[in-house]
């Protein structure tokens, strides 16, 4: 896994073997950071990372800047990988192992970006109750946008809350904004 850009630009990290993850591709990790470029000032941003595994997705963010990240993954090898880059980097992300939707239904914080990278096999239920879980109690900010990383097979766009998707290989972005 490597960080693309921002301070840490080029920087290896090796995760434990055996990790029950699917990191993002390098290609689309800098395909939706371009984007998501044209949206937002990353040293501003409260960005909230679901399913957060690897942390490939904090590590971008705080490497570009952005100082109030949470990350939440049930699995305890996932976030204990997380919080030791993050002390030696001296990154500031918070990690909470938690079930994602339990996290949500108890969570206070509202946040301006939110990503969700679930196993792609998710059923379809579980991703429209996790954008209906976001919105329903009010995560995002005025500008805030929900990020979702699922597989070409899965197909969000019924949600009232789609804004538009992009398509990166197998990897599709769906993006979710309140209407």
């Amino acid at each position: 896994m490597r960080i693309i850009s921002g301070k840490y630009k080029g920087k290896r990290l090796q995760a434990p073997k055996k990790l029950p993850v699917r990191p993002t591709t390098d290609m689309a990790k800098e395909a939706l950071f371009n984007i998501l470029n044209n949206y937002y000032d990353f040293d501003k941003l409260a960005v909230l990372d679901l399913y957060a595994g690897t942390g490939n997705i904090s590590f971008e963010f705080a490497s570009r800047g952005t100082e109030n990240i949470v990350s939440v993954d049930k699995d305890y090898r996932c976030i204990k990988f997380i919080a030791s880059v993050a002390r030696e980097l001296e990154l500031s992300i918070k990690t909470f192992k938690d079930d994602v939707f339990k996290f949500l239904e108890k969570n206070k914080i509202q946040f301006d970006l939110i990503f969700a990278d679930p196993p792609y096999d998710m059923a379809q239920q579980d991703f429209e109750h996790l954008v209906n879980l976001v919105f329903k109690n009010g995560m995002l900010g005025e500008e805030g946008m929900l990020v979702i990383e699922h597989s070409k097979f899965t197909d969000l766009s019924e949600s009232n809350y789609f804004s538009e998707q992009r398509r990166y290989g197998s990897s599709v972005f769906s993006f979710f904004k309140a209407p």
